[in-house]
């Protein structure tokens, strides 16, 4: 890994460590009074999901200027020049690994096998990102799940400020999350498997080795069955919602990762 990945993923951790502990305490009491009603726990989640919600839009924003406008990496997904997407994938694993310490400081109230599944796997696909620089376009594309991250998270701020589920803005949230969850992380996968086959078997595959290779199939799957599992549930959660039915409370998550699929790279993340 370069000087300069190694510095944008520490700065990426100190910096998501200081938005958590140091602004988003006072953003959020400016943002709503309820911020500061909230138990202590809450407060720890509160600060952790709005952190999620910055990487998220920062990553998921990047992301697609990427796709958009990186002709390079677009014309050889397995080989073409990583630099934007190392920047991008460096910040993601920045975040993961701030994530990972505090589910590990708060794991009594916040633990959560799945979200650790998630970024173990997303940090060992990514990790193979900015040593090597292979597979820039398929690391990239898995970064679009985040982009339903603030969703989720909104949910869950919803819920802690008592907002009713009947609420307008609670139904409008719902919906657009569920939207949002199945575009960019289901109905992508079709695309993304499809152009992962095409590689099978060229010179740019063979190229990678088993040890890339492995790690970028497993961790593939690892993260779109978790964003099945993760869908089933908001899929369930907005059809109560919109029925009224109420119903036993369930938890959710978004990178990257993404963050892989976090906080998280498939999470992505994703």
């Amino acid at each position: 890994m370069e000087t300069r990945e190694l510095t944008v993923v520490a700065g990426s951790f100190v910096g998501f460590q200081l938005l958590f502990s140091v602004a988003s305490p006072p953003l959020s009491s400016v943002i709503t009074p309820g911020y500061g009603r909230l138990p202590p726990t809450k407060l720890t989640e509160w600060n952790s999901r709005l952190v999620s919600t910055v990487h998220a839009l920062i990553v998921g924003l990047f992301c697609l200027y990427i796709l958009w406008y990186d002709d390079a990496v677009n014309a050889n997904p397995v080989w073409g020049d990583p630099s934007l997407v190392k920047l991008n994938v460096a910040i993601t694993c920045g975040y993961l690994l701030y994530d990972l310490v505090l589910l590990a400081c708060n794991w009594s109230t916040m633990g959560d096998s799945f979200f650790v599944c998630h970024h173990l796997a997303a940090l060992y696909a990514y990790g193979y990102v900015l040593t090597r620089g292979v597979l820039p376009y398929f690391a990239n594309f898995r970064l679009i799940s985040e982009l339903s991250t603030p969703f989720v998270n909104q949910r869950w701020f919803f819920e802690s400020l008592k907002y009713p589920r009947s609420h307008r803005l609670v139904v409008l949230n719902g919906v657009a999350m569920a939207v949002v969850f199945f575009l960019v992380r289901i109905a992508v996968m079709p695309s993304y498997w499809a152009s992962v086959f095409a590689t099978f078997g060229t010179p740019e595959f063979e190229r990678l080795g088993l040890g890339a290779q492995v790690a970028w199939i497993t961790s593939c799957i690892a993260l779109d069955v978790l964003n099945i599992i993760w869908m089933y549930k908001i899929t369930r959660g907005c059809y109560k919602v919109l029925t009224g039915r109420g119903g036993r409370k369930v938890k959710v998550e978004a990178e990257a990762s993404s963050s892989l699929d976090k906080k998280h790279t498939n999470n992505h993340t994703d």
